[in-house]
């Protein structure tokens, strides 16, 4: 029986006993680095074992790596036994050097080889978009506010009177603050603005935003609306200060001068013309009844009376 023929068999004798359990992880597949205005991350496919959590870590080797510390590669801790296909890889990739990645899977007890990006990542390779830009007319001032996108941005901003491109003033901003003044406007035509990104540490440029164009607000105008807001205002106070005028007149009038109130018992059922008038009456009628007699008569009636 020839050599090979006796391999053969001790393969197949071999190949029962190892189980799942012991056989590798396929490595992840399809490595690969999106880098967008110097934010890096890692992708790969993800690696499916039917039942099982699968667990992936990344780790890289920089220049310094290579070349001093015998090829060695770091772990990248925030990137370690993670269950998504992604990593942020940004802090990491702090140089402007070619860098090397590789991604390993788990699962259980189970290990896959690494799996290792095709090429070198450099960050000056980083897509770079034009920042986000809003145009401000505030009266004759031409403003601007600029997305802050973080420390290592600059913004090379470009303005000027439409029709006047030959004469295109620059200026460079370091610092994002809420507004920018860029030039003081002229009524009547527009003033046009456009922005790039610059990024120091690896000397590169976005391409230009949209221009955007605005125009001077006329200066009657706004102070027509400044009247007019003015007025309402003091029309507006101008009530509430007399409504709050009689208020406290009725307040201080009824605290300090409160209106008496007659007990009961002193109340009179009719009033006192009533009275006098039904007295007269009585009068009237005490006289309508009186008459005159004859002293003679009046003699005879006494006569009468006392016999």
């Amino acid at each position: 029986m020839s050599l090979n023929l006796i391999c053969f068999f001790l393969c197949a004798l071999i190949a029962p006993d190892l189980t799942d359990e012991d056989a590798l992880l396929s490595a992840p597949q399809n490595i690969s680095i999106l880098s967008t205005n110097m934010k890096h991350y890692l992708t790969w496919s993800p690696v499916v074992v039917q039942g099982e959590t699968v667990t992936y870590s990344v780790e890289f080797q920089g220049e310094y790596e290579r070349e001093h510390v015998n090829e060695s590669w770091i772990p990248i801790c925030e990137c370690s036994l993670i269950t998504a296909t992604m990593c942020n890889i940004t802090e990491d990739i702090s140089a402007s050097v070619a860098y090397n990645l590789r991604v390993r899977a788990d699962a259980g007890a189970r290990r896959s080889e690494w799996g290792t990006l095709k090429g070198f990542f450099n960050r000056i390779t980083t897509s770079l978009t034009p920042p986000l830009m809003k145009v401000i007319a505030d009266g004759y001032h031409l403003l601007v506010e600029l997305q802050d996108m973080g420390p290592a941005f600059q913004f090379c901003v470009l303005y000027w009177k439409k029709g006047q491109e030959s004469r295109m003033q620059q200026k460079m901003v370091k610092e994002v603050s809420s507004v920018i003044h860029l030039d003081t406007m002229e009524a009547g035509p527009d003033y046009c603005v456009k922005a790039q990104t610059y990024v120091e540490v690896i000397n590169r440029s976005s391409s230009f935003s949209q221009t955007q164009c605005v125009r001077a607000q006329d200066g009657r105008s706004m102070w027509l609306v400044t009247a007019l807001i003015s007025s309402a205002v003091f029309v507006v106070a101008a009530l509430t200060l007399t409504f709050l005028t009689l208020k406290t007149s009725k307040i201080f009038q009824y605290s300090c001068c409160p209106a008496a109130v007659l007990p009961e018992t002193l109340k009179v059922s009719e009033p006192p013309t009533k009275l006098i008038l039904h007295s007269s009456e009585e009068v009237e009628q005490c006289d309508l009844m009186v008459q005159v007699m004859p002293s003679e008569e009046a003699v005879r009636l006494w006569f009468q009376e006392t016999l």
